[in-house]
């Protein structure tokens, strides 16, 4: 089942379920009229969401129409919590050793995480908006779940059958305004401003055999101005499933409906596979070369994130985005 939100009915948006092949929706008001309160009473919604699915699928869905990206917010443009992992420790070894430091042996039994900004989500289509140039505007191209209500202290195997949702994100990151933010010892906050989801999330049994072991195995297909950039793999070297990401979050506290967890820029120690953001591709050539040749991105630039199935159909539907000076007042 493959689930987004239109762009009318209130900052949620109004729910619809879209088709396997992206092509057409229907609105679920009359089930549900948000994502945030499917997922908030699942296990009476859901079954009535299926069949709507199967019928759109089938054809015999009543009042269909054609998907128009464009009319689309993020399935969840604001959710309760968003918190971001850093799970792909070829990432965190490269940049550690590019400035020399070694990784702690805790990063490889004790995942990195930390609170981002939920209070809204951009849009697939929406810009990327800066003031300027030089604060280093990179992508971050990551996999995210959604959870149900997770109880404080739950295992892993618990996580796991909370997670409702799977999906993608833009978790766009501010480069020059990180390390002086970090230097004050409280972690992100300018560095770190809105990101944008993916078209549709899906349901992890809409993924098949990609979906095993609390992980996606597909590529992260990532485009900058219509060049290839990367296509690594999310299903390896991920150093934390999904289900201990969410078992983290939730171990001293209780996990909202609606939450959302990253598993941070997918790398792999395969460089050849290209990068899922600048700052790696960029500490990749600063270990070979010495310094780095590839800039961060620039007003005009675009990005685009998408992930292919078997059958080279898109799955949750592309991220594409316009960096953009943000307009003097």
């Amino acid at each position: 089942m493959k689930l987004g939100s239109l762009k009318e009915g209130g900052r949620d948006g109004t729910l619809v379920v879209v088709d396997r092949a992206l092509q057409r929706a229907v609105r679920a008001t009359g089930i549900v009229p948000t994502l945030q309160r499917a997922l908030e009473d699942w296990d009476t919604v859901a079954p009535r969401l299926e069949a709507l699915s199967k019928a759109l699928d089938d054809g015999t869905a009543a009042d269909a129409f054609a998907l128009d990206v464009a009319a689309l917010a993020s399935p969840l443009p604001r959710a309760y919590e968003f918190v971001d992992g850093s799970a792909y420790l070829p990432h965190v070894e490269r940049v550690r050793r590019a400035r020399g430091a070694e990784v702690p042996e805790s990063f490889y039994t004790d995942p990195l995480m930390y609170q981002a900004t939920s209070a809204g989500f951009l849009a697939p289509r929406d810009p990327i908006l800066a003031s300027s140039e030089d604060w280093g505007i990179d992508l971050e191209a990551e996999v995210v779940v959604v959870t149900a209500d997770v109880p404080m202290g739950a295992t892993p195997a618990e996580a796991s059958e909370a997670i409702r949702l799977v999906g993608l994100v833009n978790d766009v990151s501010l480069r020059g305004l990180i390390p002086g933010e970090l230097a004050k010892g409280f972690g992100f906050l300018q560095s770190k401003p809105r990101s944008a989801l993916s078209p549709v999330f899906v349901t992890p049994d809409e993924l098949g055999d990609a979906w095993r072991d609390d992980k996606l195995h597909l590529a992260m297909r990532t485009w900058i101005n219509g060049a290839w950039f990367g296509a690594a793999e999310a299903g390896v070297d991920m150093q934390f499933s999904f289900a201990q990401l969410v078992a983290h979050v939730a171990k001293t506290r209780p996990v909202s409906a609606g939450t959302i967890v990253g598993s941070g820029t997918i790398a792999n120690a395969d460089t050849s596979l290209g990068a899922s953001c600048l700052a790696e591709q960029r500490t990749v050539e600063t270990l070979r070369d010495g310094k780095p040749t590839t800039p961060f991105l620039r007003f005009g630039d675009r990005v685009r994130i998408e992930m292919l199935d078997a059958e080279g159909g898109s799955v949750f539907g592309a991220i594409e985005q316009t960096v953009e000076r943000l307009a003097t007042r």
